[in-house]
């Protein structure tokens, strides 16, 4: 180091930095084996590289606050009192990054009764004292007032220090308008939501900084607070004593006595073995490489680097070739003998329609922009309309595309979205980018240096998209067990296909029926709304948690429900159970509100939905559940209530279309009770499917030791909800909530099932037991899903890692089942060259258009493909209906 160069001192704020790396990563991307979650520590060391490549600090330091007490909560115990519990996947994560920077030789530094502000704050003042330049980095806006000539705050945004803003005295006097050191002043002022600290009411930034250039502080703003006018002006006056505490609070301490001099802080070279170690334990290997080549302390102080063997460089993409006519079909021809698992395939897509494709083999690439009609495409369109294996990236929105288009396709393979999506069908993968980076330890380029994501929008992009997809796809292979790959290629890849088909064919809904139950719904809205403002004697707002509050636990003086961040909670569960417990006229005028209130979202949700031909085309999510479910979004389809009159309404709404002449709807009955008795091979349970009894009359018969005849409705009731809740691991408590019957009750009424159906038991606690063994639960069909946080030493992930694997393999099963069913029906269809069609999939019912005269074939081909679906130990019961409209075919 030069001697006219001064020596760099640089501060972290340690919580800061982490807690902005917890929520800019998935937690579900970050976690050990054993549960540890560590996306906070993964984000924070990504943070640090980066900052010691660009800013090549010699002298380094990272505060940590040790509890959120201090100085500042015994004068003022409301101090940060708004801020909501620490959720429980950050906890434990701060001890294991501190063992992570012990390892690699960062100080960290710690301060009982102080925060790590003042942590900052102190250091600065002592590095700018022995002439250091100072870097100062934490995402807390205190910190502005520590800047001067000498310190730099960077200031990291949202997405971590990327992105970060370098205040120096320049930048935030353009930035606020003042000096730096004017900035608690303005803060005081107008208050901190995330400290807790209340300001002058009305007082925005703006009037502070104002007020700022007239009388240049806090204290002088106050001697000639009898000058400032208005209401601000008065606000002032009667509120000074909130500005003068809070300038008390906000005032950064700089003369902590700490444990440390500077000069103990200079960079040194990292413990290889406890560096090694660590990362092991966090199972961090592409972190590790780049921690490996960090420099220790400065290269020209003698400092010792630890060179690493540098990896070979990533393979790059071939460059696109342009090919028309023979030279196409030749290399076509030359590629897929050379590739028999399948060619990379890109669709370029804009406004619905192809604009260009993308072809890649192992080591050549094709761009293909896209004209129709045009002769020398001609092999390509055989090719595409062929069997040959294609493999794709969100080859659903694509291959609508290609349908929209008029292009025939056929031969697809394999999805490497769906394929990831299995392979963690928790986790975030959800890109081609993502999927490169975790599979091949690479980086996707992107078209422009400046842009955050790949360019798919021009087709110079599209060949190199589908080469990195045809490396993915064989990386994702090799992990896959004989079980996934056939729900791959046998179950998803065809339901895939099925879901392009029902989101062209779309269905039918009438306009003119939505707008008038929107009406009668808003009307109806309003009388609840006047009933209710009558029963407390004035208006309040009734969607407002605040307002709902203080009507109900002020004014009516009920009791409190579960706090929660702004008080008490109001949300339909807490009351629902209010009214249950406490039944009042406000409260049920209230629900009935609310009721009223989503419904016509929903209505209107619909309404806006019709296109220009009266259908509605909802979008499938393949991949959105962890289970294997379908989910339905833009517009949602399968939350429509059923059993409200309303709800029956909306249904009645969906019709058949033009030319066709009803709907049919198939439905499994108990789907996944019939799975719980396959599961369990309980003899009960089976008998009574096989039977054809009804499930909860019969257990319940032999639960309270009566004939059939004699269950009660409420009987019946009960033992539904317990039948159904056991499978999700509902406990005695849970179910005496549901039932609302005492605790006791629940407790003999499920020990009472479990007496007479004791394999259903063993079955629920051999299914988590087995989980934490193999570490995933696994459907009847080969489905797996991981679940790590069986092991975790966290409680609460922990139960609820055990609830989830509860019903993972019957969920999971049924969504096999209906995928299935839904697969084997689209190709009878296609072979008999039926004109009907499948519409709708909501949960375990289908719902089709039936052409003139298909009535009996279709019904037939339902029945048969949904009651075939799996071979279970009892009966998979359909129930078919038909009808002109959705609610008219219900059964």
């Amino acid at each position: 180091m030069s001697e006219s160069k001064k020596p760099t001192l640089m501060i972290i704020d340690g919580h800061s930095l982490a807690f902005r790396a917890f929520y800019a990563l998935p937690v579900a991307s970050f976690q050990t084996r054993d549960g540890q979650h560590t996306n906070a520590i993964h984000g924070f060391l990504s943070m640090l590289l980066l900052l010691l490549r660009n800013e090549n600090p010699t002298h380094l330091a990272v505060a940590f606050d040790i509890s959120r007490y201090s100085f500042r909560t015994r004068e003022y115990p409301e101090y940060k009192g708004t801020r909501g519990e620490t959720p429980s996947e950050f906890i434990g994560q701060i001890p294991l990054l501190q063992e992570a920077l012990a390892a690699m030789n960062i100080t960290t530094i710690t301060k009982e009764d102080y925060e790590a502000d003042d942590i900052l704050a102190t250091m600065s003042v002592r590095g700018v004292a022995e002439g250091y330049d100072v870097l100062v980095v934490s995402g807390d806006r205190d910190s502005i007032q520590l800047v001067n000539e000498n310190v730099t705050l960077l200031y990291p945004s949202s997405q971590g220090v990327s992105a970060l803003t370098r205040y120096d005295p320049a930048r935030v006097r353009e930035r606020y308008g003042i000096d730096p050191a004017q900035y608690p002043d303005v803060a005081a002022l107008v208050g901190e939501t995330s400290d807790n600290l209340i300001g002058i009411s009305k007082v925005g930034e703006k009037t502070a900084v104002k007020w700022l250039g007239l009388y240049g502080s806090l204290d002088g703003i106050l001697e000639h607070a009898d000058e400032i006018k208005g209401v601000v002006g008065n606000n002032l006056r009667e509120q000074k004593e909130n500005a003068i505490r809070n300038r008390r609070l906000n005032r950064l301490v700089t003369d902590v006595e700490l444990p440390v001099e500077i000069s103990d802080l200079e960079r040194a070279p990292i413990n290889d073995q406890a560096v090694r170690e660590i990362f092991s334990r966090l199972e961090f290997k592409s972190l590790l490489d780049r921690v490996l080549k960090l420099e220790g302390g400065d290269a020209t102080a003698g400092a010792a680097t630890i060179v690493v063997e540098e990896k070979p460089a990533a393979p790059q993409a071939p460059a696109a070739q342009d090919l028309l006519d023979e030279e196409l079909e030749a290399w076509i021809k030359r590629a897929v003998a050379a590739n028999p698992v399948g060619l990379g395939l890109t669709v370029e897509v804009l406004d619905g329609t192809v604009i260009g494709f993308g072809l890649a083999s192992a080591t050549e690439t094709i761009n293909l922009p896209w004209q129709p009609g045009r002769t020398d495409y001609a092999p390509f369109e055989a090719w595409l309309a062929s069997d040959s294996p294609k493999i794709m990236h969100g080859a659903k929105f694509q291959l609508k595309a290609v349908r929209q288009s008029g292009l025939p396709f056929d031969g697809l393979f394999s999805d490497t979205l769906v394929a990831g999506w299995l392979l963690r069908p928790g986790g975030p993968d959800k890109t081609l980018a993502d999927l490169v980076t975790r599979y091949l330890g690479e980086t996707l380029p992107v078209h422009d240096a400046n842009q955050l994501v790949p360019d798919e929008t021009t087709v110079a992009g599209v060949p190199m998209q589908a080469w990195y997809t045809l490396r993915v796809a064989a990386a994702v292979d090799e992990l896959f067990d004989d079980g996934s790959r056939h729900v791959l290629l046998d179950i998803e890849m065809p339901t895939l296909l099925a879901l392009v088909d029902m989101e062209l064919a779309g269905v039918a809904v009438s306009h003119a029926e939505l707008s008038e139950l929107s009406t009668q719904l808003g009307e109806r809205s309003a009388a609840l709304a006047a009933s209710a403002y009558a029963e407390i004697g004035r208006e309040v707002n009734l969607g407002s948690p605040k307002q709902l509050q203080e009507v109900l636990f002020d004014q009516l003086g009920m009791p409190k429900t579960r706090a929660n961040k702004t008080g008490f909670s109001t949300d339909a569960g807490a009351l629902a159970d209010l009214q249950a417990s406490n039944p009042h006229p406000f409260l049920d005028l209230l629900l009935q509100h609310r009721d009223a209130t989503k419904l016509r979202q929903i209505v209107e949700t619909l309404d806006k939905a019709i296109d220009s031909t009266g259908r509605i085309h909802t979008n499938y999510v393949q991949i959105g559940t962890a289970t294997g479910r379908i989910s339905s979004t833009d517009p949602n389809l399968q939350n429509i209530p059923v059993r409200t009159e309303e709800g029956r309404r909306i249904r009645a709404a969906f019709h058949a279309g033009e030319g066709t002449e009803s709907l049919l709807t198939a439905d499994y009955s108990q789907i996944e009770m019939r799975i719980m008795a396959h599961l369990s091979e309980d003899a009960g349970l089976i008998e009574a499917f096989n039977a054809g009894e009804d499930l909860h009359r019969f257990v319940g018969s032999r639960i309270f030791g009566v004939p059939p005849e004699d269950v009660t409705p409420v009987m019946r009731g009960k033992v539904k909800a317990m039948s159904y809740g056991l499978a999700y691991g509902l406990s005695a408590f849970g179910l005496s909530k549901q039932l609302r019957i005492p605790t006791a009750e629940a407790k003999q009424l499920m020990t009472d099932y479990f007496a007479r159906f004791g394999a259903v038991r063993d079955y629920l606690r051999n299914v988590v037991e087995q989980a934490k063994v193999d570490g995933y639960t696994e459907t009847i069909f080969g489905r797996r899903r991981p679940f790590p946080e069986l092991h975790s030493t966290n409680r609460v992930l922990r139960d609820n890692a055990e609830r989830a694997a509860l019903n993972a393999p019957i969920q999971g099963s049924a969504a096999d089942i209906m995928k299935i069913a839904m697969n084997r029906i689209a190709s009878d269809i296609s072979e008999k060259d039926l004109q009907s069609r499948m519409l709708l999939q909501v949960h375990d019912e289908l719902i089709f258009e039936v052409a003139p005269g298909e009535w009996d074939v279709l019904r037939d081909v339902v029945t048969h493909r949904m009651s075939t679906a799996a071979e279970l130990l009892v009966p998979l019961d359909v129930q078919v209906g038909r009808g002109r409209n959705w609610d008219e075919a219900a059964h």
